[in-house]
């Protein structure tokens, strides 16, 4: 059954709410193949903090923090078409405004309203050893990341033309990695999606500090961002707007859930 391949807890909203994100959705991806803004590895990497900010907006959803008349565009997946249309919005005007500061401009929108949200994140209860294990899992994050992209790099040197998008690949799925394996082994949390569950359960075993057995599951998400970008490395050196755009959206799915694990295990665990 294809809903067994879907992560738990993934609904469509009401048909009015749906309606209007997919009109809005396709208005603005209308307008960005029209003007057709410029792409760069800047650009794309601002998109940064919305990237975050949807994972923030649906920790709301999950603890129950919206009011009803919002909390239908925050649901999975909506809530991936309700900020990827608040970007594209945002990228436009900015482009249309001052197409020489796109990238500041995005990076500074997207994080003024990433804070209000975090704000009301926390506000609903902070949990002293959620927060604890959520800051062990980023600080553990940075050398292993690290290490992993000056791995590619020197192997490959080719990767390093997909420049600070390619690390942000990197960096958002070894992320995703090692917060997932913390919350399990060290604060009970489930996976929702049935593939990365599998891998968690796998038993027999050795058991490594803070991340237990999860540690299968970073060295694959790992594996697989690694090898993204080494593939990538000639589509961004051959058509860079494009190769970076979709890299961008690699990224992405590495570095939103992993927000989405930080913030949760913050103020539910």
């Amino acid at each position: 059954m294809v809903g067994g391949l879907l992560p738990a807890g993934t609904t469509l909203p009401p048909a009015p709410y749906l309606l209007v994100v997919l009109l809005a959705a396709g208005g603005v991806v209308a307008a960005l193949r029209r003007r057709r803004p410029r792409v760069t590895a800047r650009r794309v990497l601002a998109l940064a903090p919305w990237i975050v900010l949807g994972s923030a907006a649906h920790v709301l959803y999950v603890v129950d923090a919206l009011p009803s008349s919002l909390a239908p565009f925050a649901g999975s997946p909506t809530v991936y078409l309700t900020v990827g249309t608040l970007a594209g919005a945002a990228w436009l005007a900015a482009d249309a405004v001052r197409p020489d500061r796109v990238a500041v401009t995005l990076a500074v929108a997207g994080g003024l309203l990433l804070m209000p949200v975090v704000a009301v994140a926390v506000g609903t209860g902070l949990s002293p050893a959620g927060a604890r294990w959520s800051a062990v899992a980023l600080a553990l994050t940075v050398p292993i990341a690290g290490a992993a992209w000056v791995g590619l790099t020197r192997v490959r040197p080719e990767a390093a033309i997909t420049g600070s998008v390619g690390a942000l690949a990197v960096f958002g799925h070894a992320l995703d990695g090692v917060s997932t394996a913390v919350g399990t082994t060290q604060l009970g949390f489930g996976e929702r999606t049935p593939l990365s569950r599998l891998l968690l359960e796998v038993g027999g075993l050795p058991s490594l500090p803070v991340v237990g057995e999860g540690w299968l599951f970073l060295l694959v998400k790992l594996a697989v961002a690694t090898a993204v970008v080494w593939l990538f490395a000639a589509y961004v050196r051959e058509e860079p707007g494009e190769g970076y755009l979709l890299l961008g959206f690699v990224a992405a799915m590495g570095l939103g859930p992993a927000a989405h694990n930080l913030l949760l295990f913050s103020v539910a665990a």
